[in-house]
């Protein structure tokens, strides 16, 4: 069996051709069930996204696997071929498709690295797969792995600490100068969308007090009841500066509505408590003499995008980190994926020299006559004894081998040698040296059935 994964990204395909390969969450149980009805195909997780349609799949062989795959993704879509899609696929196998697996779910291969939401819409699809019995023993797994491998990238990193976006930058800066934002007061001036942006971040960040102000008192009607804030009157706002603690400035005004002097009467109306200033006008709105006033601290466009681009270079510098970590993760996989090939070996072999053991311990206990429980314990003993010392350097061997590129060569020397070929379906396991009863899904079982809500709390 092989793990592989088929898909396009923003990094290959335009936004058109994503759009017409989305799968809506309506229809995402129905793709499964046809995407595993495919010949060779035996799990497949299906992750659908503004950004990204992939399919993680386990099949019997690599390439026709691969063209099983796209034909999938061309039949759900009628109106792109094959050949329209191939220029924007990208295939993986191997350690290649578990890294971009747990590069996808840490938010690495993102637009915005560092992003949350890629993880919650990988557990959605993990649901899914899940509830149309999709996934099976490799595929969960895999991604239980990459939920995991995500919230230690999270925890051991900062790469989602810092903010990448103007808006969310002028928030932070806000932290930088007051501490808590619970008790602050916003006055948005002008509706420019980055403005309107960063003071929807303010109030998730605890500001309570928002006043508004726009030329457009219809507009500025409508955004004081999206903020649950108060319309002030744009000809009389520079009287009310001495209310705010923020000052958000985003209009199409092509010369200063804030003056140097209207930011010195109004710190001086404060009693000298800080002000903090943000310009995201082009041109500018706020005079940028304000910068030389005491317990006045303005920022405009220029200073948000160099705040940004710094953020954005640690974030990097992070991803680095957070990319070695995925490899020592890696390598726990393909070490599991190993011990596959030979543990339902290890148990058929233990399971064929107990059956022998018995059956030979049954037919000697009948020819011993009557022997006392002390007796008959110490025989079985013995049995158990010999039975253990055969099988030892077997086991051993098989252990050993398990990484090893001649692996399946040793198993089938092994299932040869012990004449194991018709070793129990029971011996299949979902964890090594964890046996399950099988249940014929997609050719593999998966008897927890967890959900991605009790795979986050094995995680945590």
């Amino acid at each position: 069996m092989d793990i592989i994964v088929v898909g396009l990204s923003h990094k290959t395909a335009p936004v058109e051709v994503r759009e017409k390969l989305a799968v809506p969450d309506s229809r995402l149980g129905e793709a499964l069930c046809r995407l595993c009805a495919y010949q060779g195909v035996k799990e497949g997780v299906l992750l659908s996204t503004c950004n990204r349609v992939e399919v993680y799949a386990v099949v019997d062989q690599v390439e026709a696997g691969y063209a099983r795959v796209q034909e999938f993704l061309a039949d759900i879509h009628l109106s792109l071929s094959s050949e329209q899609l191939t220029p924007h696929l990208y295939w993986y196998t191997g350690d290649r498709a578990i890294g971009h697996l747990f590069r996808v779910a840490a938010s690495l291969d993102s637009m915005v690295v560092g992003e949350s939401q890629i993880l919650g819409q990988l557990k959605d699809a993990f649901e899914v797969a899940l509830a149309h019995k999709a996934s099976g023993v490799i595929l969960n797994k895999l991604v239980k792995k990459a939920i995991s491998v995500a919230k230690r990238v999270r925890t051991e990193t900062r790469i989602a600490e810092m903010a990448v976006s103007v808006s969310y930058a002028a928030v932070e800066l806000a932290k930088k100068i007051f501490s808590n934002l619970g008790d602050k007061t916003v006055l948005l001036v002008g509706a420019g969308e980055m403005a309107k942006l960063a003071a929807q971040h303010l109030i998730r960040n605890g500001v309570r007090r928002v006043m508004i102000t726009t030329r457009d008192s219809h507009s500025a009607l409508e955004l004081a009841k999206r903020f649950n804030g108060v319309p002030v009157p744009f000809d009389e706002f520079q009287r009310e500066l001495s209310e705010a603690d923020i000052v958000l400035c985003s209009t199409g005004a092509a010369h200063y509505l804030i003056r140097s002097e209207d930011v010195q009467r109004a710190v001086r109306q404060r009693m000298n408590r800080p002000i903090f200033l943000i310009d995201i006008s082009v041109p500018r709105n706020i005079d940028p003499a304000v910068k030389d006033i005491d317990n006045a601290f303005l920022f405009d466009i220029d200073d948000l995008e160099m705040r940004v681009e710094q953020n954005r270079e640690e974030r990097r510098r992070e991803a680095g980190k957070a990319e070695r970590l995925i490899e020592q993760e890696v390598d726990v996989i393909l070490h599991w994926l190993k011990s596959l090939e030979v543990t339902p070996t290890i148990l058929a072999l233990r399971r064929r020299a107990e059956e022998i053991k018995r059956a030979e311990l049954e037919r000697s206990m009948g020819r011993l006559g009557h022997l006392s429980p002390e007796e008959r314990s110490v025989v079985e003993g013995l049995a158990s004894a010999i039975v253990n010392k055969l099988l030892h350097g077997s086991l051993v061997t098989l252990k050993t081998e398990a990484e090893s590129a001649g692996a399946s060569l040793f198993v089938e020397a092994a299932r040869r040698f012990f004449n194991l070929d018709d070793a129990p379906a029971a011996d299949r396991v979902t964890e090594p040296g964890r046996p399950v009863r099988p249940v014929p899904v997609a050719g593999y079982a998966d008897p927890e059935q967890e959900s991605s809500e009790q795979v986050q709390e094995k995680d945590s």
